[in-house]
């Protein structure tokens, strides 16, 4: 979905200034109706450079977006839209609680500083910045540069033809095409005195992870309305090849050298291929549903969906030195033909209303590169061996109830929830090395760890004592844990009842706002409870501690 042209010819341009050297630019302009047919189109654009709150570098994006439509008739359209976007962005130093703890907020990579190859090139022969001496592992907070860049095509055409007053028909076909590169100057070529990577004896290589994605599919579905009926059913096809490889590119063996250019293309380069997988996915989604209302306050909706996504693994290679040999030529399929979805709305009184709903959901198998999520098939082949008997796709019952009220004064919900989760995956990571954010064998293993299960309530509610002003509070609790203990490589951890990693439990968020005519301003607060660190909740974090340690 995206914004429609408008029937007469205009633009708009905001720019906006911020902290940290931010600068954001919006154009747009419409065509307006260009026939008597209602020919119309806009082309927009936005601009966001900004630098980062700490270190050196910046993060900055562009976009444009554009549609067409045709009318056909009164009711009826064709439309075609294009959108493209680019990113280059230089990432923050990853952090440690002890980094945090002794060290402060501030330690970040070198890139974007004064002499920052030459820090760098130093620290990789342990020859560390005097500020970084309290550091622990100071190696390992001495990275040249850490970079994310992305570049997407995505466009289709869309018919939305109206067939009678009562049969609607929507199609869309489109294409995407995404390219992910991400690169860190890896300081840790050398093991033992040796050269593990054989570019050119440099201590410093670059290491690009470069993930691809070509998906091509159309969606189409119908409506019809008949009595109290509102009837609905649909189809979505897509079929996405994703392919994901790693890369070490030759740095300069020199402290005095000019280093590659992280947002260069590496052209002429000496690499070597680390490891790499292609998988192509098809997948195939129908839905039905009817909305029918006996009463005009009353609505009852049931629909179900049937899924089948089958995903396949193949070309992968390795750098057998350092890397086991990849899952290749394995697939994967997920079908259910039958996930229902049942709701019931009911406006009982004027501004109040309940609702009921319960449905079944499926995810099917996520694709990344190796070792990098829970997706079963980016680990070693014998990884992937160990478990391919016990991997099903995870699904989902969830209900969940609530209460509405839109008063003149007063607005409020309430919304209470549970939802079971059944064939969780889960990446289990095992550091098996000697040191060294390259050097170290982390092994992954992704397996079957039974179900989660969450109860929950959200709760909140607008004050509007005046017209323009606002205050606004939200409380949710949510106590999400795991079914059973996890069993990993013969060892049982005890995962049983404890809170679900990195979720809290509890979370409050308030506004105070106030618009007049064009003007607005406002303030946010919110607050996030405790929630682990790990999955068996022996460090609990909440807001700016860590058991102690600051984060």
């Amino acid at each position: 979905m995206s914004s429609a042209p408008k029937d007469k010819m205009g633009g708009k341009v905001v720019q906006t200034f911020g902290s940290n050297a931010l600068y954001h630019l919006f154009f747009r302009f419409d065509s307006g109706k260009l026939n008597s047919s209602g020919t119309k189109f806009y082309v927009s654009y936005m601009r966001n450079d900004t630098e980062k709150w700490k270190g050196g570098g910046s993060q900055f994006m562009q976009q444009v977006n554009t549609k067409f439509v045709q009318p056909v008739g009164e009711q009826s359209n064709v439309s075609a839209f294009f959108n493209w976007d680019s990113l280059q962005m230089v990432n923050y130093q990853d952090y440690s609680p002890n980094w945090l703890q002794n060290n402060g907020y501030y330690l970040d990579n070198f890139y974007g500083l004064p002499n920052a190859w030459q820090n760098s090139y130093n620290s990789s022969q342990g020859i560390y910045p005097s500020s970084y001496k309290n550091v622990n592992d100071p190696k390992d907070a001495s990275y040249y540069d850490s970079t994310a860049s992305s570049h997407d095509y995505f466009g289709g055409i869309t018919s939305d033809i109206t067939l009678t007053n009562r049969l609607h028909w929507k199609t869309t076909a489109y294409g995407h095409e995404q390219i992910q590169p991400g690169t860190y100057a890896n300081p840790y070529a050398y093991q033992h005195g040796q050269d593990t990577i054989g570019l050119n004896g440099g201590p410093i290589f670059e290491q690009m992870r470069k993930p691809t994605i070509h998906r091509y599919g159309f969606l189409s579905s119908v409506d019809y309305n008949i009595a109290r009926n509102r009837i609905s059913a649909g189809v979505w096809y897509e079929n996405n090849h994703y392919s994901t490889y790693e890369y070490a590119y030759q740095q300069p063996a020199s402290a005095s050298a000019t280093p590659l250019d992280p947002f260069g293309n590496f052209s002429g380069v000496p690499r070597r291929t680390l490891w790499g997988q292609q998988y192509n996915t098809n997948t195939f989604t129908a839905f039905v549903q009817d909305t029918y209302r006996p009463i005009s306050p009353l609505a009852l909706h049931f629909g179900f969906k049937s899924v089948l996504s089958t995903t396949h693994v193949g070309d992968a290679v390795n750098w057998s030195e350092r890397f086991p040999t990849l899952t290749n030529d394995e697939s994967l399929t997920t079908a259910k033909a039958f996930l229902p979805h049942v709701s019931i709305e009911w406006n009982f009184l004027p501004h109040h209303e309940v609702f009921f709903d319960a449905s079944e959901n499926v995810h099917t198998y996520p694709q990344s590169g190796y070792n990098s999520s829970n997706a079963p098939m980016a680990v070693s082949q014998v990884a992937y061996d160990a478990v391919r008997n016990t991997l099903k796709p995870e699904t989902a019952w969830t209900f969940a109830t609530g209460y509405r009220y839109d008063g003149r004064f007063i607005q409020g919900s309430l919304y209470l929830y549970r939802t079971n989760f059944k064939n969780r995956l889960q990446q289990i990571l095992a550091n098996t090395g000697d040191g060294g954010a390259f050097l170290t064998n982390n092994t992954a293993t992704v397996q079957n760890v039974g179900g989660v299960t969450m109860n929950g309530v959200d709760a909140g509610i607008t004050l509007t004592p005046v017209k323009g002003f606002e205050i606004f509070n939200s409380v949710s609790y949510s106590h999400s844990t795991y079914d059973q203990n996890i069993t990993s490589g013969g060892v049982s951890y005890a995962t049983k009842n404890k809170q679900v990693v990195g979720y809290p439990s509890f979370m409050y968020k308030s506004r105070i706002s106030y618009s007049w005519r064009d003007f607005q301003a406002f303030v946010d607060a919110q607050y996030y409870g405790k929630r682990s660190y790990d999955y068996t909740g022996d460090w609990l974090c909440c807001a700016n501690t860590c058991q102690g340690f600051p984060v």
